[in-house]
């Protein structure tokens, strides 16, 4: 069911996860009166607090899930690796604005990228590998480093593989016979910006500031916003290529790599608020999570405007760990503890955001602490 509704305060609206981005979105949803019914496998899961009902049920549990839809005035997801069958038939018989289609598209980089190349907007060359000596056939093409990486369920750098050398290629334990994997040019990077953009059911699109961002072993651990690259217009122009292409509702935000040679590529597509727009809660006019509640509503959406320049740093296990008896003794510094009760290093455990007009100084100081 697909069919464009307009959703006042005291609708529900259910959630598939209960995540940190799941309790960020009831949080926005409950602000504007409505309902929140969350789904989650975990008993203690961080967005259970933030809901008024409350199913605790592995995602692939189809009669909890169509509990949750019977539930709701309409429902959305905080991840995208749904269960393909299950997905279709939510989206057949209650009222899911997303779709299932680009959702299970973008479950696959192979199916991905494709979609991104279909659609007109550069593409980082890549080619589906089933050995190591694929491996090497594509490095002959576009020459070594090459990244190989799991067609599905990475994230955070899982399943991923940085081969710089054909040494390196021979001794690597690729585990071919477990998963299917795509090889990828490197790309000599000079930054890694992504874009928030939120579209309605009714068709209204509004776009977030460039975000820039940082990893450090393939995590995010910074996000400058705006970003220090001006190349915001050229970033709208590829995402409505890919708009035209793709069926988006509500927050979605396309991850871009920029070349040395100052070439925009796409790198990969989040349907769903992401990490890189958890500055906007402070830095923005509405945050990544109201125009969500909003689009999937039908709300009207303002246009976004950006305060003051905005730093956000993640706090993994360890940093929290390192932090957080100081973490409330900068008076600068909102800070969101997300509420997951187990803590271990490289896991999101919350994040920072600091408003600055000094960018380059505020830099320095979360440098040394962070």
């Amino acid at each position: 069911m697909t069919l464009s509704k307009r959703l006042y305060p005291g609708s529900a609206i259910g959630i598939i996860g209960g995540g940190q981005l799941g309790k960020m979105l009831a949080q926005s949803a409950l602000r504007m009166g409505y309902k929140v019914i969350i789904l989650d496998p975990s008993e203690d899961a961080p967005a259970k607090s933030t809901c008024h009902t409350f199913i605790q049920a592995d995602f692939s549990d189809q009669e909890a899930m169509e509990k949750l839809a019977s539930l709701s005035d309409v429902v959305t997801y905080e991840f995208e690796n749904i269960d393909a069958h299950i997905l279709h038939a939510l989206t057949d018989n209650f009222y899911v604005p997303q779709g299932a289609e680009t959702v299970l598209t973008l479950q696959n980089r192979s199916s991905e990228k494709d979609a991104i190349k279909a659609s007109g907007a550069k593409v980082v060359p890549f080619e589906n590998v089933h050995s190591k000596s694929d491996i090497e056939n594509f490095a002959k093409t576009y020459d070594f480093p090459v990244i190989v990486k799991t067609k599905t369920g990475g994230y955070d750098g899982k399943g991923q593989y940085y081969i710089e050398n054909q040494a390196v290629l021979e001794e690597e334990n690729i585990p071919f016979e477990q998963a299917d994997f795509i090889a990828e040019k490197y790309i000599d990077l000079e930054a890694e910006v992504s874009l928030t953009i939120a579209r309605s059911t009714s068709g209204q699109v509004i776009h977030f500031p460039l975000q820039e961002n940082l990893h450090r072993d393939q995590i995010l651990y910074r996000t400058i916003a705006p970003s220090r690259f001006d190349y915001f217009e050229e970033a709208k122009k590829e995402a409505e290529k890919i708009m035209t292409h793709l069926h988006f509702i509500g927050v979605f935000t396309i991850e871009y790599f920029l070349s040395k040679d100052g070439v925009l590529y796409v790198n990969e597509i989040a349907p769903r608020p992401h990490n890189s727009g958890h500055h906007s809660i402070e830095s923005c006019n509405i945050s990544q999570f109201d125009a969500h509640i909003l689009a999937i509503t039908a709300a009207r959406m303002p246009e976004v405007y950006q305060h003051q320049n905005a730093v956000m740093m993640n706090l993994l296990g360890q940093d929290l760990d390192r932090l957080e008896n100081d973490l409330y003794d900068q008076a600068e510094w909102n800070v969101h503890i997300y509420g997951k009760t187990s803590r271990q290093p490289n896991r999101k455990m919350g994040h920072v955001t600091v408003l600055t007009d000094d960018l380059e100084a505020e830099l320095k100081t979360l440098e040394r602490k962070f």
